[in-house]
């Protein structure tokens, strides 16, 4: 089992498969990137308070260990002796770029019979251009050989490239080698895309805290503090562990954790979690949980054991070579052995040469490019596309999916707010409730606060606002035109001892109630909007052959079902932990169900990287999240998802095209060599037609057009909220200070 404090992190962790959960958090701010460590703890934001809602993480955290995208064509590069291109520190693309120089270079100076281009010349010539590019392929096949894993494909091309030497055909052996080589390098570009490391372990745990021992203040190290202990928050700084508040009422954004995006307020003996923001004043905590114990902790080691259990995805070409070489390099011995027994003129060298142009044939140039050229050129249309597939196994596993699970809040909701209604109370109008709380409301940064005014828009102009005053846990309080208005949750009225309809708690959405005068004037309702190709991506889905789609989030059941209805969505589940999610995705995987599991935040990652194929939504998405998907969705389109599927879908028939291609030109040009109809230019010819077919096939593949969504078309895009459109507004998207800072915008749960 790794250490994570260890100075060899990396390299342990390439072979882990699970992380004990006193492992967890266990790098230091010395051990993170120089970005992280520089990273401020957070910063105060002035703000006031509503109803709570659901929004995604704080987008700061993690790498990870490597996934199975490590592996491709036969070899797995987490390995310590990693079948490289290449002297460390250097462009993989040099020393190939040097052998196809000196290759084109020998060809014109044998066009031209040059004159010393002869002999040893000419073979020290071509010699170091194929040992640019062929050396580490004949060590990869020496050093298989202890293990018993013989017959692979680096044995092949080093006997096919080598045996066109043995017979004079230097510049040959080379090509294959170079086109085997550019492939391989094809494949790692994708490849290394999805090599991740754990140097910058969780970034919003905090590194440090204030303990109060003796009456005095110290500051340690998190995992230096016993339970019962208590420790002091600052406003801005994260909460260290677990723990219950010592006094209250404290404001907490919790984004982190649950995905709520309005903060939380806490009373009194209330527990609060590692990994929540302080927000406004200086608060006392009583540790009730060890560092390795804390909820922070335990989503680390859910994400890193659900990594440890994603499967490895073989390629094809490994099963492949371990049949095809075998038997070519019995039949090319057959071809030599056999003749003598059966042939009265039987000249050893004829024969010689007959098999090694029947190997020479046999190599599998075409094949071992079209496959990494294929799903490269898939993994760059998707790039186009704005999706990024961290490796080309994941292209067949999105091909192969029945079922899609998807998080809500910043997935397809769009993670900001928007007043859904607007309810006067009688006596007063719509424009003039607007017009008062909208004005109140623009001396608040809260994301809520800047929806109300963005749907206030006009009516707020010339408004006169004076005597504003902040109520913690409550709301705000102020003059506007010469009256006494109240805005914020249903305590702030409460405690102005104004009376409001009962009804008004029964609300599902985050609220702000008002009062104007001392009497209850109306509510806004204020929600996160589905994204405008949400309902979309759910018809798309179902269109492209998804035949079960499943909501989870963490925002109350009774806001996530409205949303899934809303959006046609086949099952929904809301209040949910990340466990809670990482327990579904797992009964659906025991039910023997392909599936993508879709999120944003940090208590998203631990299913994205238990799902079989994880997408993260790249652009407003937590980087733990993102570091854990196999698959990002950069523009965060949730609709991108079908594009995706049919990219993959794409990618799979032309790679086969190129397969079957190769195999019937082999077939037929390997019964001419082995007859001796075929030279080795004739055969060389023929596997570098098809390799050039193959390319230009697996070049198509970026020139598709992926925006027709399934078979028969769809309607057209639907409304995200049909509902209420005429009182619908949309914020832009949160300042990122506010998404990963503090929002000091005291909130409850509705």
């Amino acid at each position: 089992m790794p250490d994570l404090t260890s100075p060899n992190t990396d390299e342990e962790l390439n072979t882990a498969k699970q992380v004990k959960l006193e492992n967890v958090g266990a790098l230091n701010r010395d051990q993170l990137t120089p970005e992280a460590a520089a990273a401020p703890e957070g910063h105060d934001v002035p703000g006031h308070d509503h109803a709570g809602h659901d929004h995604p993480a704080g987008k700061k955290v993690v790498d990870l260990a490597g996934k199975a995208a490590d592996e491709h064509a036969g070899h797995d590069h987490s390995s310590s002796d990693d079948h490289d291109h290449g002297p460390a520190g250097t462009n993989p693309y040099l020393w190939p770029g040097v052998s196809f120089v000196l290759l084109l270079a020998g060809i014109a100076l044998d066009y031209y019979k040059v004159g010393f281009f002869t002999g040893y010349v000419r073979l020290a010539w071509y010699g170091a251009s194929y040992l640019l590019v062929g050396w580490k392929v004949i060590r990869s096949a020496i050093q298989s050989i202890p293990s018993g894993n013989i017959f692979n494909e680096f044995l092949l091309m080093s006997l096919a490239t080598i045996g066109a030497f043995a017979i004079g055909e230097y510049p040959e052996g080379v090509a294959v080698m170079l086109f085997y080589t550019v492939g391989e390098l094809f494949q790692d570009a994708a490849v290394n895309r999805a090599k991740r490391s754990i140097r910058a372990l969780l970034e919003i745990q905090a590194t440090e805290v204030t303990v109060i021992r003796n009456g005095q203040t110290v500051v340690l190290d998190p995992k230096q503090v016993v339970v019962g202990d208590t420790i002091e928050v600052k406003p801005g700084e994260k909460v260290a562990l677990d723990g219950t508040l010592v006094q209250g009422p404290a404001s907490f954004n919790t984004a982190a954790l649950t995905g709520e995006s309005v903060p939380q307020t806490k009373q009194m003996g209330e527990v609060v979690l590692a990994g929540m923001v302080n927000l406004e004043s200086l608060i006392q905590v009583a540790v009730t949980a060890n560092y390795k114990d804390t909820k922070l902790a335990k989503i680390l080691a859910m994400v890193q054991d659900a990594v440890g259990r994603k499967a490895k995805t073989q390629q094809f070409i490994t099963k492949f070579a371990k049949v095809y070489t075998p038997i070519v390099v019995a039949l090319a011995v057959l071809l030599i052995v056999v003749p003598y027994f059966v042939v009265d003129d039987y000249v050893f060298r004829t024969w010689l040469y007959r098999a090694l142009v029947f190997l020479v044939i046999s190599c599998p140039c075409a094949l071992v490019i079209s496959i990494p050229l294929g799903y490269f050129g898939g993994i760059g249309a998707a790039s186009k596309a704005g999706i990024l597939f961290k490796g080309s196994n994941f292209l067949d596993l999105m091909r192969e999916l029945d079922t899609v699970v998807m998080d809500k809040t910043g997935t397809l909701t769009q993670g900001v707010f928007a007043v859904q209604q607007v309810q006067p109370a009688p006596g007063l109008d719509a424009p003039q409730l607007l017009r008062l709380v909208g004005a109140l409301e623009t001396k608040s940064t809260h994301p809520i606060a800047k929806a109300v005014v963005l749907h206030s828009g006009a009516a707020t102009a010339g408004a006169s606002v004076e005597n504003v005053e902040e109520i913690s846990g409550h709301g705000m309080r102020g003059r506007v035109d010469g009256r006494d208005v109240l805005a914020g949750n249903t305590k702030l009225l409460t405690k102005f001892s104004v009376a409001y309809p009962p009804e008004v708690d029964q609300i599902l959405d985050s609220i702000v109630v008002a009062a104007v005068d001392g009497k209850y004037a109306g509510y806004l309702t204020v929600a996160d909007a589905p994204k405008e190709d949400a309902a979309r991506t759910v018809q798309e889905l179902r269109a492209d052959g998804i035949t079960k789609i499943v909501m989870l989030s963490g925002d109350k059941d009774s806001i996530t079902q409205r949303v899934a209805k809303e959006l046609g969505i086949d099952e929904a589940h809301g209040g949910l932990l990340p466990e809670d999610k990482a327990r579904y995705v797992q009964e659906y995987k025991d039910a023997g169900r392909k599936l993508a599991f879709v999120g944003d935040g940090v208590n998203d990652a631990p299913v994205v990287a238990l799902a079989d194929v994880g997408i993260a939504m790249g652009g407003l998405g937590s980087d733990a999240t993102i570091e854990t998907a196999d698959v990002v969705i950069q523009t965060d389109h949730p609709s991108k998802i079908a594009t995706a599927r049919r990219i993959a879908r794409a990618t799979h028939t032309v790679v086969w095209q190129n397969i079957w291609l190769a195999f019937i030109v082999k077939g037929i040009v390997l019964a001419l060599g082995a007859g001796g109809l075929a030279t080795m230019w004739e055969a060389v010819f023929a596997d570098v037609g098809v390799a050039l077919l193959a390319i230009l096939n697996a070049v198509r593949i970026q020139r598709m057009d992926y925006s027709t969504p399934g078979p028969g078309g769809l309607p057209p895009a639907v409304p995200a909220t049909p509902a209420a459109k005429e009182n619908l507004s949309v914020v832009e998207p949160m300042p990122r200070e506010l998404r990963e800072g503090p929002h000091h915008h005291n909130g409850d749960q509705a």
